[in-house]
């Protein structure tokens, strides 16, 4: 069983390229997280939000992580951060082709 992540929040930016190259630090620190499996960062500039899909192999590391990251984002004044923890269905989402 996995557990997806769902993470956005209020973003000014930079986007693209810009992006990639200011959060690789970021982006290195956070697949170095316990349970996480894969990230897929998520931006959109036409309505200033960015976030990411995480899949985790067990809630507690996915909560744990959660709770981490809410922090940071509030530590950078970030607001209004919206999230949801759920349990994946392997057996569907196999269907779909899900890379579970």
């Amino acid at each position: 069983m996995n557990f997806l992540l769902q993470v956005d929040f209020p973003y000014e930016g930079p986007f693209g390229a810009e992006m990639s190259e200011a959060m690789r630090p970021l982006a290195e620190d956070i697949a170095q997280e316990e349970g996480m499996v894969w990230k897929i960062w998520t931006e959109s500039e036409s309505e200033k939000i960015a976030g990411g899909i995480y899949l985790f192999d067990n809630e507690a590391d996915a909560r744990r992580y959660l709770e981490k990251h809410e922090a940071r984002l509030t530590s950078f004044g970030i607001q209004n951060i919206r999230s949801v923890i759920f349990r994946t269905n392997d057996v569907l989402s196999k269907i779909d082709r899900a890379p579970l």
